[in-house]
């Protein structure tokens, strides 16, 4: 039996080597079975809570082109710790006719999908209490709940205990007086753009060494961030601002402003760099800024090339410095970049356009893209019909149930039993006819947003345009 491995950790604080320590457990039951091990694949310092990573997506792709009949783990929590992630894995693996076995749970099976999912989502819950429970006792003391701000140095101290005290800061003398500086030039009536071209100018590091930007002074005034709406700087220890979730399709943490009850306030005038007469003036100064009209509330749609374009200079981002051109937006944004040449917006969509037209709708490339979506919508529908001929069994078996329950009535079972079988078999035919409902919604949904009827094996697309023709 062919047989491939997967090995993963979470985060960079585990031991490199915990991935090797798998592969070799994974190796040696390999050898005491004697499969053939094919190939390896790992995902180093990388969550279970999402599928977004290399090693899981080149094994789910060498899966379907059947380069092994079965996946070796070390424990189902190593796949994903996502309920929904588990059956997915499982789901793609079993069609393509691929097992999973693992160190601790043996042959996966149905119910170790449903079990072992359940609790590894309650693990990760229980984890995230947990971590916000310490955060937040920290902050309740008047130190730092994660991360530091610019401005401040991490204070690393062993306690009686030679434990590590985790959370103190004292200011950075240096950027505090940078932090001052831009205060002082806000309230002046520079704008954030200007400052930041100054301290880019005199070569100053902003924060994590990175160049300044006007996103790095302004932030956001309703979610705290940026340089001028830093409480900390007055000595106030706002924390729980934001609430941070993971988005399915990306794996990216998305955040989330949490209501003004969640915030945990502590003052720490230790911390103190902003006087109150100063911070009151930048706040009088953004809040008559408000009242004007924002780019951003005059924002148009997405153009065809947004964010699609990247300067030749820098490798920034080129978008809209105009009505109507084009820009390098780091030359504009940070004055790092000196290329200030623009483009007009319909003279560039013109070329790209055109080079489509010219160089893609090669006849090769046009029966490579033909196959490829016959390929994809077929696989479409074989997922349909596996999902339905299973539903249709189960079906059966449900309606074989049912005569039996019928004819133990008849022999005389008590009508109590009889009804706790006749709900149960119910509810039972409900659950297996929704998922039916469901599979043949998902295919007709695909097939409607891929154009229409699904195209038959080997076949091409039977609906829309001919290609390199305009629909008449």
């Amino acid at each position: 039996m062919r047989v491939s491995i997967y090995a993963r950790y979470s985060s960079d604080k585990q031991r490199e080597a915990s991935i090797e320590d798998q592969v070799r457990l994974c190796e040696e039951r390999a050898a005491r079975e004697g499969w053939k091990v094919v190939k390896r694949y790992t995902d180093r310092a990388i969550s279970g809570a999402s599928l977004v990573r290399p090693g899981i997506q080149a094994l789910m792709r060498d899966a379907q082109a059947g380069k092994f009949d079965l996946v070796l783990t070390e424990s189902l929590d190593r796949i994903s710790r996502d309920q929904e992630d588990i059956a997915g894995v499982y789901k793609r693996l079993r069609f393509a006719g691929v097992k999973m076995h693992t160190l601790s749970e043996g042959q996966i099976a149905e119910l170790h999908i449903g079990f072992t999912g359940t609790m590894s989502a309650l693990y990760l819950k229980n984890l995230g209490e947990k971590t916000w429970r310490g955060q937040s006792g920290r902050v309740r003391a008047g130190k730092s709940g994660g991360g530091n701000s610019y401005g401040y140095d991490v204070v690393k101290s062993l306690s009686k205990e030679s434990e590590p005290e985790r959370g103190e800061r004292r200011i950075n003398e240096k950027e505090a007086a940078i932090v001052y500086h831009i205060f002082n030039e806000y309230a002046a009536g520079k704008s954030p753009k200007t400052i930041a071209h100054a301290l880019n100018n005199r070569k100053i590091p902003g924060p994590s060494d990175k160049a300044w930007g006007p996103s790095t002074i302004n932030g956001n005034w309703r979610r705290g961030t940026g340089i001028l709406n830093n409480e900390l700087y007055i000595g106030r220890l706002v924390w729980n601002r934001l609430a941070y979730v993971k988005n399915p399709d990306t794996g990216k943490r998305v955040s989330r402003p949490n209501d003004q009850s969640a915030l945990i306030v502590m003052d720490v005038p230790q911390l103190r760099i902003i006087d109150q007469d100063l911070w009151k003036r930048v706040k009088e100064r953004q809040q008559g800024l408000r009242k004007l009209p924002s780019f951003h509330d005059k924002q148009r749609p997405r153009m065809l090339l947004s964010y699609l374009l990247k300067c030749g200079c820098c490798g920034g981002g080129f978008s809209k410095v105009s009505q109507n051109h084009y820009g390098c937006s780091t030359a504009r944004n940070k004055g790092t970049c000196d290329n200030r040449l623009t483009v007009r917006q319909n003279a560039l969509e013109g070329l790209v356009i055109e080079a489509l037209q010219s160089r893609l709708m090669d006849p090769a490339l046009l029966t490579e893209f033909c196959d490829e979506y016959t390929r994809h919508l077929n696989k479409l529908r074989s997922e349909k019909n596996a999902s339905l001929g299973a539903a249709r069994s189960e079906l059966a078996r449900l309606a074989k149930q049912r005569e039996n329950i019928i004819q133990a009535i008849k022999d005389g079972v008590p009508a109590s039993e009889g009804q706790r079988r006749s709900r149960r078999h119910r509810d039972a035919t409900r659950r297996v006819g929704n998922a039916a409902c469901r599979d043949q919604g998902r295919a007709g949904a695909a097939a409607s947003k891929h154009g229409g009827a699904l195209p038959q094996a080997g076949g091409k697309p039977r609906s829309g345009a001919e290609p390199g023709r305009k629909p008449g």
